[in-house]
């Protein structure tokens, strides 16, 4: 355990096994300070009986079911709702990492903007030949309709979800990019919340970033790319309605920005403005935080039988009359094939070296890629391009010979649709398991607001993979999460 206690709850913990383990290993090497910091959260758990942090876990799992924060689950028809498994024990980043993480997704959130104006624009980097043009042209969510309009302030992902792994070095890469409607903000909130309610003891006189202005930090941006002259700006957050996976997510957020939450029945566009219905009429819209896919946002533009959009919406916007969040198309920037590209796009737009490196990706519609994939398919995570979740792909180590050529037939089949990367040994964390405190692998989801300049929450979102050996740690796929503790 590294010199760290072994009593209490550590007492048949292993955090080693060739994984950089977060809570023994973070903070080695750094500031003094920082390291008798986690030491002191360390010991305090330590110093906790087993039975006494299932206790406290049992209250907490009660409370998040009682306030309703749940994800919803459509596969399984005898259970829809679902709580966001939590774990107790926190994941600690220290002020010298998280200021790493925090540099490096402000720089990637800037060249993925300048990239997606580009595209839109002029479409320099296809005309330099940095990346293939049919890549770009040719994706399912690059939109047409935005060629040529000049969104506020040159921001197309206002709120950006970067997903983050270390590897056994303790070095942090990035996974992939979500620049569409990334999802999850909710439980960092609530996480902290029920941490400091069930363990105020642990987190006594430790100076921890705050989570808490996130909501005002949103509003404030969505403020900032409001149409001009606008002196109060209204903001709305649009949400698809109750069926939809992450409702509870559009509540809280709603609320904690303090804006109305309204569903697309709820809006109408007269004279190529928006306004809201309320009991005392129509009041006008400005800029809105939408939660919808770009596909149903529109009908007269996108999908026609969307009973979910507002007619009319996306002519207001280009006419400047509306501000959405983010904006049409930026599913380009997050697509898996382009996420290969991304130390390109930095250095192209910034004339700077990535801060965050990418996971050794290989390009399956390119011949090298697809062959040396098809070679190591037993050796390498393979994925589809246009999916989340952690569905659709094989970790070529963890799957059986029959699965392997099966997924070979759909890869020789359609190699455009993947790419594939190396298996990284995510870090681990020690996490309350059934047998007790055992290693479990995590990632990391830094969220990041953009307006007038960029701000990420301190922290983000931990998943926590929950099965052992497991490395899917997605709330689909039987994961959970937790409190991401960043020292001040």
């Amino acid at each position: 355990m590294n010199g760290g206690p072994r009593s209490g709850l550590f007492d048949r913990y292993d955090g080693r096994g060739g994984f950089f383990c977060e809570i023994m290993n973070s903070g080695a090497g750094q500031p003094n300070g920082e390291d008798a910091t986690i030491a002191l959260i360390r010991d305090r758990l330590a110093a906790m009986e087993l039975s006494e942090l299932r206790q406290r876990a049992a209250a907490a799992e009660a409370e998040l079911y009682n306030l309703g924060i749940t994800f919803t689950v459509y596969s399984e028809r005898d259970s829809i709702d679902r709580i966001l498994p939590f774990d107790l024990i926190p994941r600690i980043l220290t002020a010298t990492e998280w200021d790493h993480v925090e540099r490096g997704v402000i720089q990637r959130v800037e060249a993925i903007n300048r990239f997606l104006w580009d595209i839109y624009h002029d479409q320099h980097i296809l005309r330099d030949g940095i990346i293939p043009r049919d890549l770009v042209l040719g994706n399912s969510n690059f939109r047409p309709e935005m060629m040529g309009l000049n969104v506020p302030l040159g921001v197309y992902v206002h709120v950006n979800g970067t997903d983050i792994v270390r590897d056994e070095g303790g070095r942090f890469l990035v996974l992939e990019d979500n620049a569409r409607t990334p999802s999850g903000v909710s439980y960092v909130i609530e996480n902290r919340h029920m941490m400091l309610r069930v363990l105020p003891d642990v987190a006594e006189d430790i100076a921890l970033r705050s989570v808490d202005d996130y909501g005002m930090r949103l509003r404030q941006a969505m403020m900032e790319v409001a149409p001009e002259g606008v002196v109060d700006p209204q903001v709305v957050l649009l949400s698809p309605g109750i069926y939809n996976a992450a409702y509870f997510e559009h509540v809280f957020l709603a609320r904690e920005m303090g804006v109305p939450l309204v569903e697309g029945r709820d809006l109408v566009v007269e004279n190529h403005r928006v306004f809201m219905r309320t009991i005392a009429g129509l009041r006008p819209v400005h800029a809105i935080y939408r939660r919808l896919n770009d596909d149903f946002l529109d009908p007269d533009v996108f999908r026609p039988d969307s009973q979910l959009g507002v007619p009319g919406l996306v002519d207001a916007w280009r006419r400047g009359n509306v501000a959405i969040a983010n904006a049409v198309g930026t599913g380009v920037a997050d697509d898996k094939a382009i996420y290969a590209y991304m130390p390109r796009i930095i250095r192209y737009y910034l004339q700077q070296e990535p801060i965050l490196s990418n996971v050794e990706t290989h390009i399956c519609r390119e011949a090298d890629g697809l062959r040396y994939t098809l070679d190591n398919l037993d050796k390498l995570v393979v994925k589809p391009v246009g999916e989340s979740g952690g569905y659709g792909l094989i970790i070529g180590p963890h799957a059986s010979r029959s699965e392997l050529e099966e997924f070979r037939s759909k890869l020789e089949a359609d190699p455009a649709n993947y790419i594939s990367q190396p298996v990284i040994n995510l870090s681990t964390a020690p996490t309350l398991c059934d047998d007790g405190v055992q290693a479990r692998h995590v990632d990391l989801r830094p969220f990041a607001i953009t307006g007038a300049s960029s701000w990420v929450l301190p922290g983000g979102l931990s998943r926590v993979a929950l099965k052992k050996g497991s490395l899917v740690v997605n709330s689909s796929q039987g994961g959970g999460s937790k409190d991401t503790w960043v020292l001040a």
